[in-house]
């Protein structure tokens, strides 16, 4: 029991917050508690979830992707044109993920073999991949996407669970397998936590990042088959700001931004804990204005405490030396 609080403290920390946070507003409002607010905070959260594992990747090897938010709007853009002209559905979700594969790629390219910084690279496609986005559609939304491609994602389980729901989970629980027991989780860990020691242990330190910035994009293009499949329609204006909430997700599950350290599980209870907020906060009639300051006091917090736990091992560290 010990080793397991241990390896997962801050997991299961975030995790009692959240009930805890989940407690105030059930007191605050008794309708807290019904399924149906249970079924839109997990609803709410999809897109979030999607995108902040996604961008936990790059963070993890050091670095940051801030064009998540355009690759979902540009995903979104092609599978919607795919769709509205006839194109199998199947074959369009195929389209959408290698439109994210390479618009990854193209992040990895920038910061592996041009060396760019990852802030000023994904920044700098940031702009690029949303004027693209207006280029491609005038800045008009394609809509009118068929109900073959919507009901993929928007069906439904007993419950009235979502299966974009369910596929989510899926995205988590595949993450956390690839982090915790693969070799290329070891690799992303080793980078980000060392790159030097990493490079000289054999690690390919460029395949790695190439591997973490095509997972950003995977996941920030399944969250855009999903919105795309909620909506029916997709626009150039689609996950500005996005990408705020998803860094906020993986910061509070305990991803360090300066990499080496986080796991799915902890971004998950963190992208949880921004869903129950903002739920929660509708549901007390609080203005949804609110939920920026508050996330925002959130972040500064976590990162904080992240700072403070990393300042404090290096304390220890060196106290035991002398």
């Amino acid at each position: 029991m010990k080793a397991i609080y241990a390896k997962y403290k801050r997991e299961i920390l975030v995790f009692l917050a959240t009930v805890i946070l989940g407690v105030v507003f059930a007191i605050l409002n008794p309708n807290f508690l019904m399924w149906r607010t249970m079924l839109t905070i997990f609803q709410q959260m999809v897109l979030n979830g999607l995108l902040a594992v996604g961008i936990m990747f790059t963070i993890l090897t050091g670095g940051i992707d801030l064009s998540i938010g355009c690759t979902f709007a540009i995903v979104g853009i092609a599978v919607a044109n795919c769709c509205v002209r006839g194109m199998n559905p199947f074959l369009a979700i195929v389209v959408g993920l290698i439109v994210g594969v390479v618009l990854g790629m193209f992040n990895g390219f920038l910061v592996t073999n041009l060396k760019l910084q990852p802030f000023i690279a994904t920044l700098g496609t940031m702009s690029l991949y949303r004027g693209i986005a207006y280029v491609v559609t005038g800045g008009a939304p394609v809509t009118n996407v068929p109900d073959s491609f919507r009901n993929i994602f928007n069906g439904q389980l007993p419950g009235g669970i979502r299966y974009y729901v369910i596929v989510m989970v899926l995205v988590f629980i595949i993450a956390h397998v690839i982090l915790s027991k693969t070799r290329t989780g070891d690799y992303l860990y080793a980078v980000g936590g060392n790159e030097e020691a990493a490079k000289l242990s054999g690690v390919n330190v460029i395949k790695t990042k190439y591997i973490a910035y095509i997972a950003s994009g995977v996941c920030t293009a399944v969250a855009g088959l999903v919105m795309l499949a909620s909506l029916g329609s997709a626009e150039a204006t689609a996950g500005i700001g996005y990408e705020t909430n998803a860094i906020a997700a993986a910061a509070i599950g305990g991803t360090s931004m300066a990499g080496g350290r986080g796991t799915a599980l902890g971004t998950f209870f963190g992208a949880l804990l921004l869903a129950v907020l903002k739920v929660g906060m509708v549901v007390i009639n609080v203005d949804s204005f609110w939920q920026y300051v508050v996330t925002g006091l959130i972040i500064i917090v976590a990162s904080y405490f992240e700072f403070m736990k990393g300042d404090l091992a290096a304390f220890a560290a060196r106290h035991k030396k002398g």
